[in-house]
């Protein structure tokens, strides 16, 4: 197989463990300020909602899984572990997360940096406005798989690239705008 059929977008530099995207929903998009989860390191983060019936870029996934395995192999003693005893980064949200309505019939990747993603457009035009890019946007990304051992954890991890800006979505998270919140009736005059 070639290192671009690992890939959905062939139109990038090629890496059998990188892989762009299709179409997927962004959630815990900590893309603009790095965060520390659990008491680590600060990182640019985002969990990426891939629909189940995408099976162009679930392919692409698994086969960028296998080639971090093999590149990584050096981790592993130089053998490739069975994929039961590992972490992997592909998880089904149905099972994971069954009662978020976001992750219903999906899957889903957690992906982190430590630098801060490139944001671009449809157009390739940077993005720099907060409020452009949210949980809950719909994009493309680009991200690269690895494998560690470290402190008796194995595994699979993922990488954040880029994104890419496709579509606005509904907000996940539960916060209201503040266009929700009130009215914009100035007649109201509570002090009378």
């Amino acid at each position: 197989m070639s290192n671009t059929a690992n890939r959905v977008n062939t139109g990038v530099k090629d890496s059998p463990t990188k892989v762009i995207t299709g179409v997927v929903r962004l959630s815990y998009a900590n893309v603009w300020k790095p965060k520390s989860i659990n008491g680590g390191t600060k990182k640019f983060s985002v969990s990426l909602i891939i629909p189940k019936n995408d099976r162009k870029t679930i392919a692409a996934l698994n086969a960028a899984v296998d080639a971090a395995l093999e590149e990584g192999r050096g981790k592993f003693g130089d053998k490739i572990p069975n994929k039961a005893a590992l972490k992997l980064p592909l998880r089904d949200g149905d099972i994971d997360r069954p009662d978020d309505e976001a992750y219903t019939d999906s899957y889903f990747i957690n992906a982190n940096s430590n630098t801060a993603p490139e944001i671009v457009d449809k157009a390739l035009n940077p993005i720099m406005s907060r409020s452009e890019v949210y949980s809950g946007v719909y994009a493309r990304v680009s991200v690269n798989f690895y494998a560690f051992n470290s402190n008796g954890n194995r595994g699979i991890a993922c990488g954040l690239g880029n994104i890419q800006k496709i579509s606005d979505g509904e907000p996940l998270g539960g916060k209201t705008s503040a266009a929700d919140d009130f009215t914009s009736d100035e007649s109201e005059d509570f002090l009378e």
